[in-house]
């Protein structure tokens, strides 16, 4: 850049303002072209690693099921020691029945909540910004 803002050659000649766009319309879009690519290579590696923490969150679960399974039989066997086996597998049912009630219920009551799954909140602002733009555009 000389004193006067234009950019010069090699040779001393400022150049014409269409091959300067020219040239800034090609940077521009080999910059977003880069952009998009090293976009894309960020989103396979991540989408790589979101795939392996999923499989391990899985088997986690499954290893906390197994978990829980080996509790059940735990408790009724040790219930067992105090009341006939089949009495202690029956109460350890109940108790689970209960539990397993109160979680669906909880469950569907919050996703009663969550129903129309559309942001109203969002829809409402949004038909608010608009109306506002509409009256000041009337201006």
């Amino acid at each position: 850049m000389t004193a006067k803002g234009s950019s010069r050659t090699g040779s001393g000649a400022p150049e014409p303002v269409g091959d300067l766009v020219q040239r800034a319309s090609q940077q521009l879009s080999q910059l977003v072209r880069d952009e998009m690519r090293l976009a894309q290579a960020e989103m396979a590696q991540k989408g790589k690693r979101f795939g392996t923490g999923g499989s391990l969150f899985g088997g986690a679960g499954l290893m906390g099921v197994l978990t829980l399974q080996a509790l059940v039989a735990a408790v009724i066997a040790a219930l067992s020691l105090v009341v006939d086996v089949w009495a202690a597998a029956l109460s350890v049912t109940a108790a689970l029945a209960a539990v397993t009630t109160l979680m669906a219920a909880l469950g569907k009551q919050q996703i009663s909540k969550a129903s129309p799954p559309t942001p109203e909140q969002t829809i409402d602002s949004v038909k608010a910004d608009v109306a506002e733009i509409k009256e000041n555009a009337q201006r």
